[in-house]
Parts: C-alpha cells; sequence; structure tokens
C-alpha cells in the first residue's frame, strides 16, 4: 500500500500560502509564487520538471482539507491529477461531486478520508492538499512522508505549514536542487504510530 504525502511549496520563511487568502487569491497575496518551480523556467528547470514527474507518477488519490476544498475547487476546477479520487476531511457532509477534470470528490471525516483514500490509492501514493489537514494528519499520526519545495522567497507572513507540531523528520536522500530545494523525510513513528 502506498504512503501518505504531504508534497508542498514552502517559502524560506515556512509559509505554505502567502497572507490574505481568500476566493479571489486562494493562495494568499504572492502565493502564487510558491509553485513558479513548476514552470520549467531557469537555468536548472529540468530537475525541477524530473521531480514533478516522479510526484504525478506517485499520487493514487488525495486528501483535501475542507478550506482549501472550498477555495480552490472553482479556480482549479479539481486537483492537478485529473480523474483522481479525492478525499475532503470536513465535519459538514455533502453529496459526493465530480470536478470539472473528472476527478471525484467524496466527503468524509479524518481518519475516515485517510483510510478510503489509501484504499482507492492501492500501492500508489495519497497526497495531502491543506496545511491545516496536513497538520491533523501529523498529530494524528497519520503522515508517513513530508516532501518540501524550498522556495527562495520569504513572504513574511501567510499560512505557517507547521504551527507547533512535534515530530521527528529522518531525511530520506539527499536534497536535489533545482531553481528551488526539493527535501524528502520519513516521519518517524511517534506515541500510538505503527511503523
Amino acid at each position: 500500500m502506498g504512503k501518505v504525502v504531504l508534497d508542498v511549496s514552502m517559502s524560506l520563511d515556512g509559509f505554505a500560502a502567502g497572507p490574505n487568502v481568500r476566493e479571489a487569491e486562494p493562495m494568499g497575496d504572492g502565493g502564487e509564487r510558491l509553485h513558479a518551480w513548476m514552470a520549467e523556467q531557469g537555468p536548472r528547470g529540468e530537475i525541477d520538471a524530473a521531480v514533478r514527474r516522479e510526484v504525478d507518477a506517485a499520487v493514487g488519490a488525495t486528501v483535501i482539507g475542507r478550506r482549501t476544498f472550498d477555495l480552490g475547487l472553482g479556480p482549479w476546477g479539481g486537483t492537478p491529477w485529473p480523474g483522481v479520487p479525492s478525499f475532503v476531511v470536513t465535519h459538514r457532509a455533502r453529496q459526493n461531486l465530480v470536478g470539472d477534470n473528472g476527478g471525484t470528490f467524496a466527503f468524509d471525516g479524518l481518519h475516515a478520508a485517510v483510510r478510503r483514500a489509501k484504499q482507492a490509492a492501492g500501492h500508489r501514493d495519497v497526497l495531502v492538499l491543506g496545511a491545516d489537514v496536513a497538520r491533523q494528519l501529523l498529530r494524528a499520526n497519520l503522515l508517513d512522508e513530508v516532501r518540501i519545495h524550498l522556495i527562495p522567497l520569504l513572504l513574511g507572513a501567510g499560512t505557517p505549514l507547521f504551527a507547533g507540531e512535534q515530530a521527528e523528520l529522518i531525511p530520506e536522500g539527499k536534497p536535489v536542487t533545482g531553481t528551488v530545494t526539493h527535501l524528502r523525510f520519513r516521519v518517524a513513528p511517534g506515541p500510538g504510530r505503527l511503523s
């Protein structure tokens, strides 16, 4: 079975989105700059492209925070992976729906969403979308791996990726540097976590 993976772009000062996240700017003011590396531009863009292909090839399902879903579905039409099943963590139930890109969205609590996503993903990975749900997964010992695309940018404010959580992260391989630095960590087993 695949892993539950947080794969996220983060500013050097620790933000996963810019300040003033809202419907008109789902990534906050200046937050879209966190994803500029995906455009494969710059002198080492081919390295970034290879990292992105690896992520895309591994995804089998997603777990999404409710706020990320609410703000992102309109402008994005679904997840970046057409047809991939997605499970939205929420206490507000609603009917399943199909995004513009063919991905199905189901709504459930944290543990049930992860269980269903892992079943849907099979041997592939479950990618986590949203800083808040990532923190919930970390606290619940449900996160297996953290992949950070470290952006040489200081946003100064925004949505912090982590906010007081504690965990031991074990490096997996060497950092890979393209136009940004790509880091990969395994989450060490915590109290109550099965390795």
